[in-house]
């Protein structure tokens, strides 16, 4: 039945502990504040809770360099703390997924500090060594501008060691089976402590081969399966949302055609052709991309998202469309990084323009797969461009006019709170705009309610209705006998639109708005005829509003080329 999968029509919200809420006053969020915070999660309408990293860390790299998998760090807290969190989430309905990090480690990990020790340590093959530098050293890293090798030289181990992220980051080998049984035991034990699922990091790294006479990696696509089939066994409806930048053609690689390796998967394609899209006003090259990730098993998803902690990566499009981008959205050099992407913000590239962040967001939602939103977009949070690397774009969640925005008690917070400029916590935060009916707040509740309605987005097909106009983006989904369809206009100027639904006989001869009272009925020729504003978008339920009686128990209908009843 349709709550089977629920990660089919989630809506997930990612965070990190300790920039949400810090209640012990050491300028850090920690477990306790994320608990207090969970009702403000339940009321905004979030399914599930994204935690980026939060075990031992010597936090070189925001957590995500790992020194103890089965801890927690002891600035946001305890196990028991992280406890209470998870049992507070299920009482509220909301499940929680947490990062699996283990392409790589902490060198400050016991694990590398034994097999840097001792050449015969068990751990020693853990990680991947080489006594010369290879010569293929200075290619294939992830941070390019800042990173200058793929290999360091370890005085202690007298050995160069492979490392695709930063120097302090060295790789797992993990195709040892002693690691792959060790990610097991990890994940067995946060699932033990009540986590519904991970969000694998890096995925195209951890199942490739590594090593220094390693020319071209080969990708182990059954490691996934041995993923898999270990969080069936442990706990059935547990996922992995998988972070794999790749193309189209080897996503089926990552599902597993018999849908028997990841769950979920990122869509990076769709994401940068959707940023495309907004900085041309061209939706054709978005309609190609949904089309090429069209194909993935039935019980597999997509994760669809604007922007996450990371940079905007704009490497999978074509230098004109990637200036395109950088043009609108991050002209200036310190808006750059890594030469492939962008480090804002959402809010800001979009310049503040309340019209264009609807129009973002009411995309995202209707696109198809999960919609994953980043905490403090949904009150459109700013950046702060004098912090380094990705860090600009971490900065704590603004709670109120308080000092430091109601983040802390603290007078030194570890990262600052902005408090200058039009994004400073004293103009954006959730007190001020929860006061206000009309804030991008409240008009985020109500999109995340509405989408909730909305499962044919989740489960069904879609089709993409062709326009003469490449500004405007129509998209239909049918399931159980059900219809939506979604209408988008890219283009700061207004737009008149003309078309039809695309259903047998008069099933789509009335379009019922979802989000206003200006409802579109078909002319004798079954066209419908639609004035869209700047940047205007219209959500709309084929049919009348007795949809739910007309829902079949099984999918159908005009999917399948029968008579949709409308």
């Amino acid at each position: 039945m349709i709550d089977d999968l629920w990660y089919k029509n989630a809506i997930i919200y990612c965070l990190s502990v300790g920039t949400y809420m810090d209640a012990d006053g050491d300028g850090v969020g920690d477990f306790k504040g994320l608990l207090r915070r969970l009702d403000y999660l339940h009321g905004l309408g979030i399914t599930t809770i994204w935690l980026m990293p939060f075990q031992t860390s010597p936090g070189r790299d925001d957590g995500y360099d790992i020194a103890d998998y089965y801890s927690v760090d002891s600035r946001y807290g305890t196990l028991g703390d992280f406890v209470e969190f998870t049992h507070g989430c299920k009482q509220r309905g909301i499940r929680v997924i947490i990062d699996l990090v283990v392409n790589h480690t902490s060198d400050q990990h016991h694990w590398f500090k034994e097999a840097r020790r001792d050449k015969n340590s068990p751990y020693r093959d853990w990680y991947v060594w080489s006594d010369k530098k290879p010569a293929n050293a200075n290619k294939g890293m992830v941070f390019p501008g800042v990173q200058k090798s793929t290999w360091t030289r370890d005085k202690e181990a007298g050995a160069y060691y492979f490392h695709r992220f930063y120097d302090f980051q060295p790789d797992l080998n993990t195709s040892n089976p002693q690691v792959q049984a060790e990610i097991l035991k990890i994940m067995g034990f946060w699932i033990q402590l009540g986590v519904s699922g991970f969000r694998m990091d890096a995925v195209p790294f951890v199942i490739a081969t590594k090593g220094a006479n390693v020319k071209r990696p080969t990708e182990q696509y059954d490691m996934l399966r041995t993923f898999r089939e270990f969080l069936q066994w442990r706990e059935g409806d547990a996922i992995i949302l998988a972070e794999a930048n790749v193309l189209p053609n080897t996503d089926m690689e990552y599902f597993g055609r018999d849908a028997d390796r990841m769950h979920m998967m990122f869509n990076f394609h769709v994401n940068q052709h959707l940023f495309y899209a907004l900085a041309s006003g061209d939706s054709r090259p978005l309609a190609k991309a949904l089309k090429a990730t069209k194909p993935r098993p039935a019980s597999a998803q997509w994760g669809l998202f604007l922007r996450n902690h990371d940079e905007l990566d704009l490497g999978r499009l074509t230098k004109a469309q990637r200036d395109t981008v950088f043009n609108a959205f991050g002209p200036d050099k310190d808006m750059q990084l890594y030469d492939r992407g962008i480090r804002r913000r959402l809010a800001p590239m979009l310049g503040g323009d309340r019209r264009r962040l609807e129009l973002a967001y009411s995309l995202m939602c209707t696109l198809p797969g999960t919609p994953v939103i980043r905490y403090g977009d949904e009150i459109a949070m700013g950046d702060d461009l004098s912090l380094p690397e990705r860090n600009c774009a971490r900065t704590p969640m603004q709670w109120s006019t308080e000092p430091h925005g109601g983040f802390t008690k603290s007078d030194r917070p570890a990262i600052p709170v902005i408090d200058k400029g039009p994004y400073g916590y004293q103009h954006v935060n959730v007190a001020k705009q929860r006061r206000d009916p009309n804030s991008m707040l409240n008009w985020t509740e109500r999109i995340v309610r509405m989408r909730k309605e909305v499962p044919e987005i989740g489960w069904g097909d879609f089709a993409i209705i062709a326009t003469r106009d490449p500004a405007v983006f129509i998209i239909r989904y049918d399931w159980r006998n059900n219809s939506v369809l979604f209408v988008h206009n890219l283009d700061e100027k207004p737009r008149e639109i003309a078309f039809a639904v695309g259903l047998p006989d008069d099933a789509g001869a009335q379009l019922i708005n979802l989000l206003a009272e200006d409802h579109s009925h078909a002319d004798k020729r079954g066209q419908h005829r639609v004035v869209l504003e700047p940047y205007g978008y219209r959500w709309y339920r084929v049919g009348g509003l007795d949809y739910l009686l007309k829902r079949s128990d099984v999918d159908g209908g005009a999917a399948r080329g029968k008579k949709h009843p409308g």
